[in-house]
């Protein structure tokens, strides 16, 4: 019974609300134990990164109770700078698309609840929070890089073609301190006691594609747990290319304490 109650738990965590339709240094993920090489590799990439810009898109794929979810969150970001542009967007939600701006160590959110669609909600960065499994912090890219970062048992899976370029493919697990990371203390509850349960971390899988000039092209996170799914895909390009970022007035702000909903993460 232990197992089949840890996985209803875990299930409920990938989906829940489906249907509804640094970033500051605290609470870091623990430190990678990988073999030397791969973990080195997949570390220098996300570093590398971390000093950089570039476009990303990702896809996140949602399966749960005989249904699946897709979301795309694209855009761009500096994160040498911490400043970001983003657009979120799930087809044939109640809400279907979404804005966040990063600059200034704030995130101002577009098609908040109760406030007027001319006006952004604003919050400090570091008090995101991530109310799903595998969800950044109002879509932070940059904590989908703190996760990647903390893979663990990574191993080379050989060379694949990604984006027209061939990069190699490592693959790791998170562990229970890196999944939780930043998550609402109601959700990070639940998770707690899904790994209690199960007597181990919950299987939680991470891929990255590093290419030829060592750069981070692509990362994957990923679990299945009893019939629930989800899977969150980020592609980087035009890495190191500037980019421009409008940050909202202050007088076309309102500040907010917490903002909920699938599409906010």
């Amino acid at each position: 019974m232990r197992r089949p109650l840890v996985l209803v738990t875990a299930a409920a965590l990938l989906c829940a609300g489906c249907s509804t339709g640094d970033a500051g240094g605290r609470d870091e993920p623990s430190a990678a134990s990988s073999s030397s090489g791969s973990g080195s590799a997949v570390r220098a990439a996300v570093a590398a990164l971390r000093e950089a810009s570039a476009e990303f898109s990702q896809e996140i794929e949602l399966k749960g109770e005989g249904q699946v979810y897709g979301l795309t969150v694209t855009g761009s970001f500096d994160f040498a700078a911490d400043r970001g542009h983003l657009a979120v967007d799930l087809p044939g939600g109640a809400i279907d698309h979404s804005e966040q701006v990063f600059g200034d160590g704030k995130i101002y959110i577009s098609g908040v609840q109760g406030i007027d669609e001319d006006s952004w909600g604003v919050m400090p960065r570091d008090e995101a929070q991530a109310h799903y499994l595998l969800r950044a912090p109002l879509n932070d890219p940059e904590h989908v890089l703190q996760q990647i970062a903390a893979m663990r048992e990574i191993s080379r899976e050989g060379e694949e073609n990604v984006q027209g370029a061939r990069a190699v493919h490592y693959r790791g697990i998170l562990d229970h301190r890196t999944v939780t990371l930043r998550m609402a203390p109601d959700v990070r509850t639940k998770m707690d006691q899904a790994r209690d349960i199960l007597g181990s971390d919950l299987p939680v899988f991470a891929d990255a594609w590093v290419d030829d000039r060592g750069r981070l092209v692509q990362t994957r996170m990923s679990a299945n747990l009893s019939g629930a799914q989800v899977t969150l895909t980020m592609a980087l390009s035009d890495i190191g290319e500037p980019i421009h970022v409008t940050v909202p007035k202050a007088a076309d702000t309102i500040p907010v304490n917490e903002v909920g909903g699938i599409l906010n993460g």
